[in-house]
């Protein structure tokens, strides 16, 4: 049995603390909790009856822990995964790992230091629709990928904003692209192949914040495929949608839904008998953006801990989801159409 202990018990460890506190992952289970918010830890740790703190490193010379995950705001997200890795305990990160390229690469180098895993939340990657997308993909069903192009339209009002001092702030947060959306972007890439080049554009249309709540991004893929995100958190007056769609030269595949989990069309030039039973088998829509994932992200987790295994999403292969939000912010500071790979001058992502 494997011991969880929580860094931030924010929005998204809710979600955590569900599955890990009410033995929702086999071979797992949740020890103890921290938040600097002395309040949120004590409510996090009645519910789950678990000790809590507001000191992590108080935590984890207490407590027997074999993996920490680490939610807190994806400004701090380096600081406290590497202040971590003294004490040589697998690491979760949730998304993204970090907001600049510098950072993530500090993490990855100080985890492999230590000689521990680093696993970077990417929950999307396991929903039962998606697993089937990347099938028929490695399969060569689609063909030649044409178009691929993701929609996040979500709500995000003031109000959720002004819930906590760092949401929409350049050093600590992002915008729709760093945090909403970057899961959609990382399903993007990992489904069509590597970008080449972005060209960007965004605004701050209805609420009052630093970054931006809307945007659109052009992507060129090295393989010769474009690419469409679009992304806001504008919708009014609820959650619209967070949805994928890949066409190729023999099918087309669209995955909708509120978190990429409603499979609405799977048609190819070469059909199966299966087809049918895929379609209608993964069309149940999730009750919440969260969606299924994070059940079968904490268990692969767990069964590669145990086992011994690598990550599906290990620090390299976070950092190229950032590298891409990084060149998006890139091209809406410079104006132009920013090349893959670089270095950010203009990008103020992470940055006071």
């Amino acid at each position: 049995m494997l011991n969880f202990a929580l860094v931030g018990c924010g929005r998204i460890a809710k979600r955590h603390a569900e599955l890990l506190g009410f033995n929702q992952i086999k071979d797992a289970c949740l020890k103890a909790v921290c938040d600097i918010d002395v309040k949120r830890a004590q409510s996090f740790g009645e519910r789950f009856k678990v000790p809590f703190y507001t000191d992590m490193f108080e935590m984890m010379d207490k407590e027997k822990i074999d993996v920490v995950s680490v939610l807190t705001p994806s400004g701090l997200h380096a600081r406290h995964v590497i202040g971590l890795t003294k004490y040589k305990k697998h690491i979760v990160v949730e998304k993204p790992m970090s907001l600049t390229l510098d950072d993530a690469d500090a993490m990855i180098r100080a985890c492999d230091e230590a000689g521990i895993k680093l696993f970077v939340v990417k929950q999307n990657r396991y929903n039962y629709p998606v697993q089937k997308l990347r099938q028929a993909l490695d399969e060569g069903r689609l063909g030649k990928i044409v178009l691929g192009t993701v929609r996040v339209r979500w709500c995000r009002d003031q109000k959720y904003y002004d819930q906590d001092s760092w949401r929409g702030k350049w050093n600590m947060d992002g915008g729709v692209f760093a945090n909403q959306a970057s899961h959609h972007i990382d399903l993007l890439e990992w489904l069509v192949g590597e970008a080449e080049s972005v060209f960007a554009k965004s605004t701050t249309a209805l609420v009052n914040i630093e970054v931006e709540d809307t945007g659109v991004v052009v992507v060129k893929f090295k393989n010769g495929a474009l690419g469409v995100i679009e992304a806001t958190t504008a919708a009014r007056p609820k959650d619209l949608e967070g949805s994928i769609s890949i066409l190729g030269e023999k099918g087309a595949v669209e995955i909708g839904g509120f978190a990429v989990n409603e499979m609405k069309v799977w048609n190819f030039s070469d059909p199966r008998e299966e087809d049918k039973i895929i379609l209608e088998k993964y069309r149940e829509n999730p009750p919440n953006v969260y969606g299924f994932g994070h059940m079968a992200y904490l268990q692969h987790v767990t069964d590669a801990v145990i086992n011994n295994q690598p990550a599906l999403v290990d620090g390299l292969e976070g950092r190229k989801s950032l590298e891409l939000i990084n060149a998006i912010y890139e091209s809406i500071e410079t104006g132009k159409e920013v090349y893959l790979r670089f270095r950010p001058k203009k990008c103020r992502l992470g940055r006071l």
